[in-house]
């Protein structure tokens, strides 16, 4: 009986003890800072954010601490009133512990109790630190030198620099579990093979290889990454900076970090939402092909899990009212009436390019747009170019129209109105402010579209530009 009584003892003993380091404890003594209060803020995304304020107790000690445990990754410890920090490491095994340093030059003095990591991390900083000056010396005096002597010093630079990164891959080695580790090996620079070729092939296969390997030291599904300094540039320069701009690039490029997120989740929704929000507002003519994208893909398949029904509504009728209109699809067909109420529609338009132009004449920006209209018809009219233009006045409204064609002198255009919306052009188009510009080709497919009446020489010049050099050396 008195073994049973034991063993139940010490279960409960275990189990209490679990419960008392449940959540998060990090206690904090500043010397020679004399603020009642402590901010603990956190990275996110290009941003930081305050995670906590607590007051200084009696005994100058503050305490951040919760029933919850933090999230995982880099916290600012920062002090009022100049915003001046210091960082700390959080995760599953590090959110009890107390650290010590003092105001002025907190990392040199910094000292952690029950947090080997933190410990770990600041004596890499230690490290670093104390090779700085001397980086700095060989930077300058290899600005200055010439000749043998800037050779020398090179190598020294480059012997430097090879024992910091062998340093770097031992603590890495060494203590393959920790932040410290995960976020000294996520900035370790990926080993380059030598390419042969001409310039143009070598800086080519560069560029490839560097977009297959350049997440090769960073583990994008661990959960910690997300708060730390580096993780939203890296992202945002491997698919903004190293793709080519084209939608549906950049698209694949935003499942292939995604898929690679899988694990984390927090970090994969937090990438998933703001790429699907950039795209949303790009002024980039046809990036809403990487918003549909995202929203076929990954909202109207439930991988957006977190998303309430409303707001998965709108963003699916928002992506089914973009998916006609993305450049490479046909534009779509309206019949409309010329002023003797004749009818046309867009379809039968025969020319090489259709320039559809929605306009009020009570619009502001419509007018600022009617005389870069008027000057670019005129030059482009006899070179395969029809200008299809939609006043989107309706009823009593539509006699406006033709008297503003007839003041401004724009009568060779096509002009057309739908005084009672029969075509629903509104609606097919999305016609949520004036003016709205589609190039269109031969077969009415969207070449380009929403870009300013002042663009459209130079994008049209461009167009027939490539399509003359496409011509050259054909059998036709």
């Amino acid at each position: 009986m008195r073994i049973l009584v034991s063993v139940v003892f010490l279960a409960l003993v275990t189990l209490s003890s679990g419960w008392a380091q449940a959540g998060h404890d990090i206690s904090i003594k500043i010397k020679g800072y004399e603020q009642s209060e402590l901010y603990l803020a956190y990275h996110l995304g290009d941003k930081q954010y305050i995670s906590d304020t607590v007051k200084v107790e009696d005994d100058g000690t503050f305490h951040f601490k919760g029933d919850g445990p933090l999230e995982g990754g880099v916290y600012l410890v920062v002090m009022a009133p100049d915003n001046n920090f210091f960082q700390i490491l959080v995760d599953d095994k590090n959110q009890h512990f107390s650290v010590q340093t003092q105001k002025d030059d907190p990392a040199s003095s910094i000292s952690f109790t029950g947090s080997e990591d933190n410990s770990l991390f600041y004596e890499y900083l230690a490290y670093i630190n104390a090779r700085r000056p001397e980086a700095e010396r060989l930077g300058k005096a290899i600005a200055s030198a010439a000749g043998a002597e800037k050779e020398k010093l090179q190598k020294e630079q480059e012997q430097l620099n090879a024992n910091v990164v062998d340093f770097q891959r031992k603590l890495v080695a060494d203590h393959p579990t920790t932040l410290t580790a995960a976020i000294i090996k996520a900035n370790l620079p990926f080993d380059t093979p030598d390419f042969e070729g001409t310039e143009d092939e070598v800086q080519m296969q560069r560029w490839r290889y560097t977009q297959k390997h350049y997440f090769d030291n960073i583990n994008l599904g661990d959960s910690r990454m997300l708060r730390t300094p580096f993780l939203f540039q890296r992202v945002d320069y491997f698919i903004n900076k190293l793709q080519v701009q084209h939608p549906d690039t950049m698209a694949l490029a935003v499942d292939y970090v995604l898929d690679r997120m899988k694990s984390a989740e927090e970090t994969f929704k937090f990438f998933l939402v703001h790429y699907l929000n950039e795209y949303a507002k790009s002024k980039i003519v046809g990036m809403d092909a990487a918003y549909v994208h995202l929203v076929d893909n990954y909202y109207r398949t439930g991988k957006a899990s977190w998303t309430d029904e409303e707001s998965l509504k709108k963003i699916i009728e928002s992506a089914d009212k973009l998916k006609p209109l993305l450049i490479g699809k046909i534009a779509p067909d309206i019949e409309m009436r010329k002023k003797d109420g004749s009818k046309i529609r867009l379809h039968e338009v025969d020319s090489d390019y259709t320039i559809l132009y929605f306009w009020r004449y009570d619009c502001g920006h419509c007018k600022e747009s009617t005389p870069h209209m008027k000057a670019f018809y005129e030059k482009f009219k006899d070179k395969g170019v029809k200008l299809f233009a939609v006043c989107t006045k309706f009823t009593d409204e539509v006699e406006g129209c033709w008297e503003y064609i007839d003041e401004n002198g724009i009568q060779d255009w096509l002009h057309t109105v739908d005084p009672y919306h029969q075509s629903r052009f509104s609606k097919l188009y999305d016609i949520r402010s004036t003016p709205q510009v589609y190039v269109l080709d031969n077969k009415k497919e969207i070449i380009s579209k929403r870009i300013g009446a002042d663009q459209l020489e130079e994008l049209m010049n461009r167009i027939l530009e490539q399509k003359a050099s496409e011509g050259v050396g054909s059998d036709e």
